[in-house]
Parts: C-alpha cells; structure tokens; sequence
C-alpha cells in the first residue's frame, strides 16, 4: 500500500511533463489540419518546404532565446543585431577585398559568426558585470543595433551591388540537398546542437540551475555570471547563422530588417514550452513553435479568413494564451 501510494505522486508527475513536452507538437500538428481544411495547397510540397525555410530565421534565433532564457536572461536586441550583422556582412561582400567569389562569401561568413558572437558577449558582459536587468541592457542595445544600420545605411538600404556574387550567394538559401532546402538544413544542425548543450553537457545543467536559481547555484560553485554571458554569446551565434541564410534571399538589408523578430522568437521558445522564468527549457518544443507561428502565417496568406496584416496580433494573441497555459501546468503540479 505504502509503495502504491510512493509511486502515484512519480506517476503523476511524468505524465505532466510529458503533457507539457508533447504539447507543442500536438499544437503543430493541429494547426497544419487546419492549414490542410483551409487550403487545398497549403500541403503541397513547394508550399511546406517554402514554410520551413522562411521559419528558418525565426527558429535558429529562438533556439539561442531558449539558452538564454531558461539561464535566465532575456534578449531583446535580436532582430535588431541581425539587421546591424546583415549590413556588415553586406557591406565586406561590396568591398571587394577578395577576388575569389566562394572565399569572399567564405570569409563573410566566418566575419558575420565573429560579429554576432561579438555583440552577444556585449549584452553578456553588460548584463552580468554591470549587474544591470537584461531587459533593460537588451532594450538599450537594440535601438543602438539599429541606429548603426540606419547610420550605415545612411537611411535607406544597403545591397549587394555584384550580380556574380549575389548570384553565388542565393544558393544558400534557394539551394538543396535531394530536394531538401539548405535553411531546412540548418535548422536542424542548430536544434541538434542546441539540445546536446542544454541536455548532454554539464554546461546545460549548469544553465538551467542558474535560471531555476541564481543564489543556490552561486553556492554550488557555479560560475553565475560566466555560465549567463555565454548563452549571450551562443544567442549571438544564432543570429548570426540566421543572417547568413537571410542574406542571400534579398541580398540587401535596411532599418526594416529583423524588425519584430525579437517578439516572434519569444513567443515560439514560450509556446514550445520553456518557462519565460528561466530553469526549463525545450530546444524541440521552440522549433515546433517556431514552425506553428510561421504554419499560421502561411495560413493566414493562403485564406481569406483573417487579414494577413493581423499577423502580429495574432502572435501577441499565442503568446498571452500560452503564459496562461504554463500557469495552469505549474499550478496543477
């Protein structure tokens, strides 16, 4: 009787956890039903694998948003870096430095990761060392971001002015290995990758102590505010990666650039399922997130139902619903 009543709490609590780690997917496989009702269309393949590869931007920043925020951290400069980063890399591919087109767009890859690792540890250091709240450092960094675009800009937009090099570069994104898109490519790499830091590494242990609770892990001999500027420094990366795919499908960049993405990366790390209060996080969950937000875009594009220009709202909508939905998980546990 004794171990029955041990085991049911256990029981419980599994189902619970698998409940909120299914969730997402169910979610997904709801809404592309949906699609399919709403649509004819929406199931054909240039249809799905044009949606998973624009979700490409959008899931790669939020698998470095779920690092950050289950660390507990928050990073709103995201679309504003990818903007600052798409103009740099931009502008070396213009400068014409290298003659040899695949080096040249080589060596703007290796600068574009530099940078964004570069303007993540920014927002670490700021955060940590100068023990300022990250929504605040973030907030700051992203008007800097975007100013220095604008600034490089001049106002206006900066393209890629050689048709050879543009020509090469477009591969990147509209190029495919046996019919599967490159972007589709990288997302995958990067939610592999991501997974194996958060669940097989002692690191990603480390970074959900931190985010279930900074004073405890200080007192374990946790390193608080290392452990914190790295998940700045892989968010960096991450946008990074997006902006190497991003780059080729317009070939140019302006003040508009990444605008809203820091809101649309959120809202698919909280629907995926990582608690926005840091200490659990779901690298899978916030792909599938990421892939439902960009579903009902393409499902709001191919129907009359709902104005495509609601879009936002509706994403503000996801993301209400969903807080309110982890609230309910947390107090049934």
């Amino acid at each position: 009787m004794t171990q029955a009543v041990r085991e049911a709490p256990v029981a419980a609590t599994r189902r619970r956890v698998n409940v909120a780690a299914i969730a997402p997917f169910a979610a997904l496989a709801l809404v592309c039903a949906l699609g399919a009702l709403a649509n004819p269309r929406f199931l054909s393949f240039d249809n799905l694998t044009n949606v998973l590869a624009r979700s490409t931007f959008i899931a790669t920043i939020a698998v470095g948003q779920t690092l950050v925020i289950t660390g507990g951290g928050l990073d709103l400069s995201v679309g504003a870096m990818a903007a600052f980063i798409s103009g740099l890399t931009i502008l070396f591919l213009n400068s014409g430095l290298i003659d040899n087109i695949p080096l040249l767009i080589v060596s703007a890859m290796v600068l574009t990761l530099a940078v964004g690792a570069l303007c993540g540890m920014f927002n670490g250091l700021t955060t940590t060392l100068g023990k300022i709240e990250p929504f605040i450092v973030t907030l700051g960094t992203m008007g800097i971001f975007r100013s220095l675009l604008t600034w490089l800009a001049q106002g206006g937009s900066i393209t890629i002015k050689n048709n050879d090099v543009r020509a090469a570069y477009r591969q990147v994104y509209f190029g495919d290995v046996f019919g599967v898109p490159y972007p589709v490519l990288v997302i995958l790499g990067v939610a592999v990758v991501g997974a194996f830091i958060l669940y097989a590494t002692a690191y990603g242990r480390h970074v959900r102590a931190v985010g279930s609770n900074e004073d405890v892990a200080r007192y374990s001999g946790i390193n608080v505010a290392r452990v914190r500027t790295i998940t700045y420094v892989l968010q960096g990366l991450c946008v990074a990666l997006a902006v190497i795919v991003y780059v080729p499908r317009l070939s140019s960049a302006s003040a508009a650039t990444g605008l809203g993405w820091e809101l649309t990366a959120i809202t698919a790390v909280v629907v995926g399922g990582t608690r926005l209060k840091g200490g659990v996080g779901h690298i899978w969950g916030t792909i599938a997130g990421a892939l439902i937000l960009e579903v009902i875009g393409n499902i709001m594009l191919l129907s009359n139902l709902v104005s495509e220009y609601l879009i936002g709202a509706v994403q503000g909508a996801i993301i209400i619903i969903a807080m309110l939905a982890q609230r309910g998980l947390m107090r049934g546990r």
